[in-house]
C-alpha cells in the first residue's frame, strides 16, 4: 500500500518548484475541511444533517442542512490567512478574510455539489478552484472573474463508498483516498489519464426535448449504436451529481453532457462557470480529456458574472470534439 500523503505529495512539488509553500497551505487547509465534511456526511441521519434546511441560496436554489454545514466547515478553515478572499455557489458575494489581504490566492468553491442526492445517499463532493490576485489592497469581486487558465490548482473531493480526492495544480491530475484510520489522504493514483474514445455518455434524457439539434443529433447517433452512423453501442450512465458523474468519466472515459435548452434559451446552461465548470474542465484538460461549452474551450471563456451559467460537454476528446463539430456545423449552416 503506498505510504505517500497528500501532504508529501504537495512538499515534493514545492521542492521542485511547482507550487509556492502558500499555495501548499491552501491546499492542506481545503483537504482538512473536506476530512471534517467526509465525516458529516458519513454520520447521516445520526448526525441529524439530513434534510432541508428551509432557506434558499444565491441560485434560488432550496438548501440542504449539509449545503451550509459544508459551506460554513470551508469558511471556518480558510480563516487563518490562507486566502485574501473566498466565494462559494451558496453566498451572493465574495468573503474577504480578514487580514488576507497579503495572501496571494483566492479560493471558490461548491461545498456540496450533488445536493438533492443527500438523503437517497448518492455520492456527493466538494469542488473547488484556486486563483491568483491580480490586485493588491482590499480584494475585490472583479478580481476573481479571471478565465479557468488561470487557476494555480483544481480539485474535487467526492464522498461515496470511499472518500477520495483529486486534484491539479497543472502537473497531471492525482487521486488520493482517505484513510478514514489515520484522517489522511493517500496517493492511490498517480497521471490519471482519460482514454480519448468511449462508449458511454450522460446525460439527462428526460430534458431530450428541450436540445439544441446538434445534442439530439449526437445522442440519436448514440442510441442507435452498431445500426446507426456511429457502428457501436454506447451505454448511458447519469447520476445527477457532476462530481460523481465526472469521477466516472476521469476514472475510466465517457461524455458528460449538460447542454443549453429551449425552456430557458437566455440563459447559456444550468452548471457554475466558476465553481463547477472551471476547475472540472481544468481536471480533465489535465487527464488528456476535453471540455467545451460547445462552441470554444470552457477554460478560455472570460467570466462576466460570479455566479455565471454555462453549458459543459466534457469528458474523452474525440467525443466531446464531434459534438462540438456539430454545433459548429448548424452555426455556419452546414
Amino acid at each position: 500500500m503506498t505510504t505517500t500523503t497528500l501532504e508529501h505529495h504537495l512538499e515534493a512539488q514545492q521542492a521542485a518548484g511547482a507550487i509556492s509553500a502558500s499555495l501548499r497551505r491552501v491546499l492542506e487547509t481545503t483537504a482538512s475541511a473536506c476530512v471534517r465534511i467526509s465525516q458529516l456526511v458519513g454520520q447521516g441521519a445520526l448526525g441529524g444533517v439530513l434534510g432541508s434546511a428551509g432557506s434558499e441560496n444565491v441560485q434560488g436554489e432550496v438548501q440542504k442542512k449539509l449545503d451550509i454545514i459544508a459551506n460554513d466547515t470551508l469558511m471556518a478553515a480558510h480563516q487563518g490567512g490562507s486566502v485574501a478572499a473566498l466565494a462559494s455557489e451558496e453566498m451572493d458575494a465574495i468573503c474577504p478574510v480578514p487580514g488576507g489581504e497579503a495572501c496571494e490566492w483566492l479560493l471558490l468553491f461548491d461545498p456540496l455539489d450533488g445536493s438533492s442526492n443527500i438523503d437517497v445517499n448518492v455520492s456527493i463532493g466538494t469542488i473547488f478552484s484556486v486563483l491568483p490576485r491580480t490586485g493588491t489592497g482590499p480584494v475585490t469581486e472583479a478580481e476573481f472573474l479571471q478565465p479557468g487558465r488561470q487557476q494555480a490548482a483544481a480539485g474535487y473531493c467526492i464522498y461515496g463508498p470511499q472518500t477520495m480526492l483529486v486534484l491539479t495544480t497543472g502537473c497531471g491530475v492525482q487521486v488520493f483516498t482517505l484513510d478514514r484510520n489515520s484522517g489522511r489522504f493517500l496517493l492511490t493514483q498517480s497521471a490519471l489519464r482519460v482514454p480519448e474514445d468511449t462508449k458511454e455518455f450522460a446525460i439527462n434524457m428526460s430534458n431530450s426535448r428541450h436540445w439544441a439539434p446538434p445534442v439530439r443529433r449526437y445522442i440519436t447517433e448514440c442510441l442507435l449504436g452498431k445500426d446507426g452512423a456511429r457502428g457501436k453501442d454506447f451505454n448511458m450512465r447519469w447520476i445527477a451529481s457532476m462530481v460523481a458523474d465526472v469521477h466516472r468519466v476521469l476514472s475510466r472515459g465517457g461524455i458528460f453532457m449538460y447542454p443549453w435548452d429551449k425552456r430557458e434559451p437566455n440563459r447559456p446552461g444550468k452548471l457554475r462557470l466558476m465553481y463547477e465548470a472551471n476547475p472540472m474542465s481544468w481536471l480533465v484538460e489535465q487527464a488528456g480529456g476535453a471540455a467545451t461549452n460547445s462552441q470554444q474551450p470552457i477554460l478560455d471563456i472570460q467570466p462576466a458574472a460570479l455566479h455565471e451559467r454555462v453549458s459543459v460537454i466534457l469528458g474523452s476528446k474525440n467525443e466531446v470534439e464531434r459534438v462540438t463539430s456539430y454545433h459548429n456545423e448548424e452555426k455556419q449552416g452546414v
